[in-house]
């Protein structure tokens, strides 16, 4: 999601305290995520397909007093709403065709835990008023069966729409009202060009250790078509990109012919990469970038390695490994 320190896109224990940002909206996000995960407020998540919101709802799980209890995933979008009772609230047996015993639904499997909605903004009117109850009071019915049914759950939602209770989405006032006690929204990662570098690193870093590469970075021309696209796929396409040009690569480079961006999905116009005022490339690779950054925070901790390893969120021993790298000629 947010430029994890060391944590992969689909982690699932990342903690609120395993991310690190260079960008000032991002760490308003994060911000705001570390206060309202030490309350049991329900939270709404607003962000672009892709953004991250179901690693940082994870991680608000993770770092809140809830974190020995289950964090449940539950994705509204596109169910009937026969579908959506059974799946959220659980049906008896012979409740419908094919019912052959009691099945628990997601409130109830997330008890003294963490419901996550994602998408909920694309339920039905119908979905919504069946919900409402069920998120305000922790009551809910299995289908076939008229017994009330309490959860104590916590509920994170989340939406790539813009919902304001009852705008485009027609989306109920009270229901919006009440999922929004905490409302974060997570900026697109071509919003925050500065962390790019970092999390382009760590994903090839991440790929090569699963597929049993040795890669050591990007050649020039693919470090700046990578730090030059728009990235609209967000983390996920950056995931999906950098595991894919690993797999490519037949040496310990990867280069731009390596790079399988989306068809048709347009670039930004200008690198988002430092310049100089004659306009040439201020860091034109991976490398480089990795070195400025890793040095910026050593100044900013007034060179104390252990203060900037842990900024970092490596070990003092990767941090003088990476140290020994940007010593060496390029």
């Amino acid at each position: 999601m947010a430029s994890s320190r060391t944590r992969a896109y689909d982690d699932t224990s990342a903690t609120l305290a395993d991310f690190y940002t260079s960008d000032a909206t991002m760490q308003a996000c994060l911000d705001r995520a570390r206060v309202a995960a030490q309350t049991d407020l329900p939270i709404l998540i607003l962000g672009e397909s892709g953004a991250g919101k179901t690693i940082l709802a994870r991680a608000i799980h993770n770092s809140s007093r809830r974190n020995k209890g289950p964090f449940v995933s539950f994705n509204a979008a596109a169910l009937s709403d026969t579908l959506l009772d059974s799946q959220l609230f659980g049906h008896e047996r012979g409740a419908f065709t094919g019912a052959h015993q009691r099945v628990k639904g997601k409130f109830e499997l997330a008890h003294q835990g963490t419901l996550f909605l994602d998408e909920i903004a694309d339920l039905s009117p119908t979905g919504q008023s069946k919900i409402l109850r069920a998120v305000e009071y922790g009551e809910f019915e299995r289908l076939g069966s008229d017994a009330l049914q309490r959860a104590d759950v916590r509920v994170i939602s989340a939406t790539h729409w813009a919902i304001n209770g009852g705008g485009e989405r027609r989306f109920r006032q009270d229901l919006f009202f009440r999922i929004s006690g905490f409302t974060l929204t997570l900026p697109s990662l071509r919003e925050r060009p500065r962390d790019l570098p970092v999390l382009l690193a760590a994903e090839i870093e991440r790929a090569g250790q699963r597929q049993g590469k040795a890669i050591v970075g990007l050649n020039r021309a693919a470090a700046n078509r990578l730090l030059a696209y728009a990235w609209p796929g967000n983390l996920r396409e950056l995931s999906t990109v950098v595991h894919a040009a690993v797999a490519l690569a037949t040496g310990d480079v990867i280069g731009e012919e390596h790079l399988m961006l989306g068809t048709g999905v347009t670039e930004t116009t200008t690198p988002a990469v430092p310049t100089t005022s004659n306009g040439n490339a201020k860091h034109r690779t991976l490398r480089d970038a990795m070195a400025k950054h890793i040095l910026q925070v050593l100044e900013d901790v007034g060179g104390n390695k252990r203060r900037a390893a842990r900024e970092l969120g490596v070990s003092r021993a990767t941090l003088d490994r990476k140290l020994r790298e940007i010593s060496k000629p390029a």
